[in-house]
């Protein structure tokens, strides 16, 4: 006889995975957009933003490989996962400080302010929803890659404050000095990833 956890679970795990899939959407277009326009600015901070968006894209994908394979994988989807937070928090503390060494002065960049500033608002209203369902399934791997997702969200607010402090005040270090704040934070989350933090209340 089936139970309810029996009918639930199977709902939960397609939710999980389509939330997972408007993620992967949304990081890959987010890539594109911060990169090219990272480039044509010299803003570290905004290609920092573009390459974890391609690294947010390659956890949800790891993600979406563990809900196939169910919970035999749940430790090694939750290291994978934290991998990645490496990965950005490495890339971006190097070329942050390279350019506040080299004293180089990022332009002005709308398309990167508008990008920090619609990823603000949408990315915590995902977190929310791919942590409730990772809670549900009591899944580790699912509720910290719901903690990358709100990593991004306060990547964007850590980029539009100094993509805006070097537009409106010209303060160019602003730029580097967000990326800085951006690597700490995607440090920070993929040591709790790599301890197996539950992380149920920290999304």
């Amino acid at each position: 006889m089936r139970t309810v956890a029996d009918v639930a679970l199977p709902r939960l795990v397609r939710r999980a995975k389509t939330l997972t899939w408007i993620g992967n959407a949304w990081h890959v277009a987010e890539f594109a957009i911060a990169v090219g326009a990272g480039i044509a600015a010299g803003s570290i901070a905004l290609i920092g933003f573009g390459v974890d968006s391609l690294l947010e894209g390659i956890a949800g994908f790891v993600l979406v490989w563990r809900l196939q394979q169910g919970e035999r994988v749940e430790r090694r989807a939750q290291q994978l996962i934290a991998v990645t937070f490496f990965v950005v928090a490495a890339y971006i503390a190097v070329e942050a400080v390279r350019t506040l060494v080299g004293g180089d002065h990022p332009e002005t960049s709308w398309i990167g302010i508008a990008l920090a500033a619609f990823t603000a608002v949408t990315m915590p209203v995902l977190a929310r929803a791919k942590r409730r369902v990772g809670n549900d399934l009591s899944s580790s791997a699912t509720v910290n890659e719901a903690a990358q997702t709100r990593l991004c969200a306060y990547m964007s607010v850590a980029l539009l404050a100094g993509l805006g402090a070097n537009a409106v005040l010209g303060w160019w270090w602003a730029d580097p000095a967000a990326a800085l704040a951006i690597a700490a934070i995607a440090l920070q989350e993929g040591m709790r990833g790599w301890r197996g933090d539950s992380c149920d209340d920290c999304c």
